[in-house]
């Protein structure tokens, strides 16, 4: 997943006019930018794997801006900013409510635009940093054995070494063993870290010290 490159703005206005002059001002501000007249000729484009965002249209020839907006919720898609020359309330708050970064009216300053775009853009940055990170973390998990995918839970869960030990019906030193192959293939620098790691890949955890007390 790329987290650089040049952005990308995907404009889906079905006004051969509009789609003109945001292409004209967004080149003139040094981005760049494909148009699409309908919902569906932006749906089978193939698309750059940079950060972007879509300047999406409400009302559209094959389809509703804010039903498309629900569609392709399901998948990985760039962050949404609502251009309409007929909005009203409860189109603005449906389309905020469902994660669009911004919902301008028809004609809407430059000034605005530009700044929604700027935030529409950090935060598909952000979010396709976070999925590659997250991409990393379940490559290293992946490389675990069997058996320290077993240790892993365990340590992050509070048990002391014999505790997770006489879990698993082995020595504590084979434990120790386990516990230091986790973290050097986890890259985990502490166990507080491991346990940001194993949240992140939502590991489940069965047991706790308090359970390995009782």
């Amino acid at each position: 997943m790329t987290t650089t490159g040049d952005p990308m703005v995907f404009i889906v206005d079905d006004d051969d006019r509009m789609r003109e002059a945001l292409g004209e001002l967004l080149t003139s501000h040094g981005m760049r930018s494909e148009a699409f007249g309908s919902a569906g000729d932006y749906i089978n484009a193939e698309k750059p794997e940079v950060p972007a965002c879509l300047l999406l249209d409400v009302e559209l020839p094959d389809i509703n801006g804010l039903d498309l907006q629900q569609q392709i919720a399901i998948g990985d898609h760039p962050p949404i900013i609502f251009i309409t020359g007929h909005g009203d309330i409860p189109s603005s708050v449906q389309a905020i409510k469902h994660g669009a970064v911004d919902f301008l009216t028809k004609p809407f300053s430059d000034v605005d635009l530009l700044a929604a775009i700027d935030a529409a853009i950090a935060q598909d940055r952000e979010r396709r940093l976070e999925r590659a990170e997250f991409g990393v973390l379940k490559q290293r998990y992946l490389v675990l054995t069997p058996r320290e995918r077993e240790v892993l839970p365990l340590v992050v869960s509070g048990l002391l070494n014999k505790q997770a030990a006489a879990q698993l019906g082995i020595s504590e030193v084979t434990l120790q063993i386990h516990r230091r192959n986790v973290m050097q293939k986890m890259a985990a620098a502490s166990l507080a870290d491991l346990v940001r790691i194993a949240e992140r890949l939502e590991i489940p955890i069965a047991h706790s010290r308090r359970a390995g007390r009782s």
